[in-house]
């Protein structure tokens, strides 16, 4: 007996290549993914004005950054704008001014695809061939109410509908990252101590079904190559100091270098202190 719904996850028409070009804009949901990237060694940029909420937002994200990426992570969180009433403009951020500032407005699904569709043609301006993965957020906002957070949720799941109807042919997709969560991890055990947010294990879950479904079969060789050389640079000796400790290092960034010239790519080892001992 099957004791949780399974959902499937469809294979999109493209893949994942090993050390790609990878930009998240979204909600803190999008973070979250963003940091299983940044540890698999992807060249990736989360959220780089802060997060995003909103389908607004999000494309003023993508008219502000002008790097050209391979694939673009766009994870929706919810239909609310906050409009600033001395200049009528959607504001990414309140910046904690006074509430009294600012209208808030509920966008259409007709408002919510017209920002998606504007953000999808400037990324396929500056390249062509971007690979773009819609998701929507599993977090509730309990400040709306739960009803009214899931209303929310099915305005942009119908506004993405949309956006992806009229993209049959291109390279768009919709991760399930929301019906995952709220499907087969529909339990308070996947969930931080707020209930609101999934935990570490709910999101290392749901990196391994997108994994399974996205990553090439090179990039699933890179990251089994890798996992042994980032387990050595996390490695904690008993003497740092000591020679052998940093034989073992200088055989590992050895073994780096062999992996970057496989790839083609230079990995950023700067979060790692081990990289600092063994080149000082």
């Amino acid at each position: 007996m099957e004791f949780r719904t399974i959902v499937n996850v469809p294979k999109p028409s493209f893949e994942i290549m090993p050390c790609e070009r990878v930009l998240f804009v979204g909600s803190c949901f999008a973070s979250n993914i963003g940091e299983k990237f940044i540890d698999w060694k992807f060249r990736t940029l989360v959220n780089p004005f802060g997060v995003m909420y909103n389908p607004a937002s999000i494309l003023h994200t993508v008219e502000r950054r002008s790097e050209v990426f391979d694939t673009v992570f766009i994870t929706l969180g919810t239909n609310h704008v906050y409009i600033e009433k001395a200049t009528g403009e959607i504001v990414d951020n309140c910046n904690k001014r006074p509430q009294r500032l600012f209208d808030e407005q509920e966008l259409s699904i007709a408002a919510c695809k017209d920002y998606l569709c504007r953000a999808i043609e400037l990324l396929r301006e500056r390249n062509h061939d971007v690979k773009i993965i819609f998701t929507v957020s599993p977090i509730r906002y309990a400040k709306y109410g739960y009803h009214e957070s899931q209303l929310s949720k099915a305005v942009l799941l119908l506004a993405v509908r949309e956006v992806m109807a009229d993209r049959t042919d291109s390279n768009v997709a919709y991760f399930p990252a929301y019906e995952i969560v709220n499907d087969e991890l529909r339990d308070y055990r996947f969930y931080k101590a707020d209930m609101l947010h999934p935990n570490e294990q709910a999101v290392e879950y749901i990196w391994q079904r997108f994994a399974d479904a996205y990553l090439s079969f090179s990039a699933h060789t890179f990251l089994k190559e890798w996992q042994p050389l980032q387990a050595a640079l996390n490695h904690k000796p008993f003497n740092p100091d000591g020679a052998e400790y940093k034989a073992f290092l200088a055989k590992t960034l050895q073994d780096i270098r062999a992996l970057e010239t496989k790839y083609g790519h230079k990995l950023d080892l700067s979060a790692y202190e081990s990289i600092r001992i063994c080149e000082g």
